[in-house]
C-alpha cells in the first residue's frame, strides 16, 4: 500500500472516528432533529388544569386540545380548539374568559385570546371581543379591535380599542360610544367659570 494511500485511509478513519464521538451524548439534540419543525413536542386532550396558590385553587384552565412548542427558539402553547379559564380572586370572587381560540407565549406570559371572546368579570361585567390580549406577569388587558363592554347597571361602551388593569380600575378606551348611567347623587354641579 502506498504511503499517500495510507494516510488517506488513516484521515478518513480519524473523520468517522471523531463524528461518532462527537455525536455522544447528543441524544436530546438527535431527538429534536427528529421532529419536525412544525410538530408539537406534546399534546394534550381533556385539559383540565387547576393552579392553586397556597393550597386555594386561583385558575382553572379547561380546553378540548393543547399543543405544547416548547422545543421552538420562541416557546408557546396552542389551544386551536378554544379555552375556558375560570379565575378566582382573594375574595373567592370568580371570573371566566372563553375565546375559540388561545396561544400563551411563554417568554413574554403573554396570552393570545381569538374569536369570540368573552370575558364575565365577578361584578357581572361583561366584556365581548373579536381579540383581546393578556399580559398575565403586568395584570394588563387590551386589545386592538372592536369590543363591547357592558357593565352592572345596564350602561356599556362600544370603542375600537383599551388597554386596561385586569380588575378594571384603570380602563383606558379609544375612539368609543356608549351609555353611561349616573346618578344625580353622583353628579357635581359646577357654575361654569
Amino acid at each position: 500500500m502506498s504511503i499517500l494511500k495510507y494516510i488517506k485511509l488513516s484521515v478518513i478513519a480519524l473523520i468517522v472516528a471523531i463524528t461518532f464521538f462527537a455525536c455522544e451524548g447528543n441524544d436530546k439534540k438527535i431527538d429534536l432533529l427528529n421532529i419536525s419543525p412544525k410538530t408539537p413536542l406534546a399534546e394534550g386532550r381533556g385539559i383540565n388544569l387547576k393552579y392553586t396558590d397556597s393550597g386555594r385553587v386561583v385558575s382553572n384552565l379547561i380546553s378540548p386540545l393543547l399543543l405544547d412548542y416548547s422545543n421552538f427558539e420562541f416557546p408557546f402553547t396552542e389551544f386551536p380548539k378554544g379555552v375556558k379559564v375560570h379565575f378566582w380572586n382573594k375574595e373567592n370572587e370568580k371570573s371566566t374568559v372563553t375565546s375559540n381560540y388561545a396561544i400563551h407565549y411563554n417568554q413574554t406570559n403573554l396570552v393570545d385570546l381569538r374569536g369570540d371572546v368573552v370575558l364575565f368579570t365577578s361584578d357581572s361585567t361583561v366584556l365581548n371581543a373579536q381579540q383581546m390580549y393578556w399580559d398575565v406577569k403586568n395584570k394588563w388587558l387590551f386589545t386592538d379591535l372592536p369590543y363591547r363592554i357592558k357593565f352592572k347597571d345596564g350602561s356599556f361602551n362600544d370603542a375600537n380599542s383599551f388597554d386596561s388593569s385586569e380588575d378594571f380600575k384603570n380602563f383606558l378606551s379609544r375612539k368609543n360610544i356608549g351609555v353611561q348611567l349616573i346618578s344625580e347623587k353622583d353628579s357635581i354641579t359646577t357654575p361654569l367659570q
